[in-house]
């Protein structure tokens, strides 16, 4: 497992479990340098061997519109690999802003790694 603390004092831990990128996000996503260091995490995880993803956001506090881009941006990495995105237990605050901007449609979510393993093997 790997740790990476972003510049907004963030943490982010990476696993890949049965070819399958595992995020573990612990604070707020907001702003551009989380994302910017997420997506980079993403970019090098995704091959051809490696092409869905899990987000844990149960120890998100806060995420904001530029949070939500980095979770569009990764489904669409995601989905251009025929793979598959599930975000694992999203806080309530979380859970109303994809309701109010319409994206609960969009993202699979789940309320453990286990089901969203189930999803994307």
């Amino acid at each position: 497992m790997l740790n990476v603390q972003t510049r907004n004092k963030m943490n982010v831990s990476k696993e890949i479990l049965n070819q399958t990128l595992l995020l573990s996000l612990d604070g707020d996503l907001i702003g551009e340098s989380n994302g910017v260091e997420i997506l980079g995490i993403v970019n090098d995880s995704l091959s051809t061997t490696i092409n869905s993803c899990i987000i844990d956001l149960s120890n998100l506090r806060y995420m904001n519109s530029s949070g939500v881009g980095v979770l569009i941006t990764i489904l669409t990495k995601v989905n251009t690999n025929k793979g598959k995105m599930v975000l694992v237990n999203p806080t309530s605050q979380i859970i109303k802003l994809l309701e109010i901007t319409k994206l609960d449609t969009i993202f699979n979510t789940v309320k453990s790694i286990t089901e969203a393993k189930e999803i994307t093997k």
